[in-house]
């Protein structure tokens, strides 16, 4: 999961993929990054660890990172949360980007929209995120036990 900051969007996504997976009782690890490294070492942002929690996910351990070279090789699926993100993800990989790894995460329900950067809203930013998020997430789930079934 990455976004501009790794504060907002991709710890929420990180989160709440994380626990879907592990209801289902998927083998998944899900990790999060960021395009930038304003924040590199800090904690999500306050609002999107409130809005986690209200939902039962703790989000408050994780910490901000900087995507890199390095992922492409590591992670099997990389979802950028917009498409501004995704051009910084493919400028950073250079010759090592991989289209077929790397996806708009809104992909996954068949729209190619951005999730919106809650950053410099209120709280009602972030719950729209988070709605948009978990929807998101629970066709990512669907799909890999669909996936495991075959």
């Amino acid at each position: 999961m990455v976004c501009l900051g790794n504060i907002c969007r991709s710890p929420l996504a990180q989160g709440i993929l994380q626990q879907k997976a592990n209801i289902a009782g998927l083998n998944i690890l899900v990790h999060s990054a960021s395009t930038n490294s304003y924040h590199t070492g800090q904690p999500p942002h306050h609002l999107s660890v409130k809005v986690a929690a209200i939902h039962g996910i703790n989000i408050s351990k994780q910490q901000a990172r900087k995507f890199t070279i390095a992922d492409i090789n590591t992670y099997d699926i990389i979802y950028a949360m917009a498409t501004d993100v995704m051009q910084e993800m493919k400028l950073i990989a250079g010759t090592h980007w991989n289209a077929r790894k790397v996806k708009l995460i809104t992909t996954e329900i068949n729209k190619t929209l951005n999730i919106p950067d809650p950053y410099y809203g209120g709280i009602d930013g972030f719950y729209k995120v988070f709605n948009l998020l978990n929807a998101i997430c629970d066709a990512i789930i669907q799909k890999q036990l669909t996936n495991a079934n075959k």
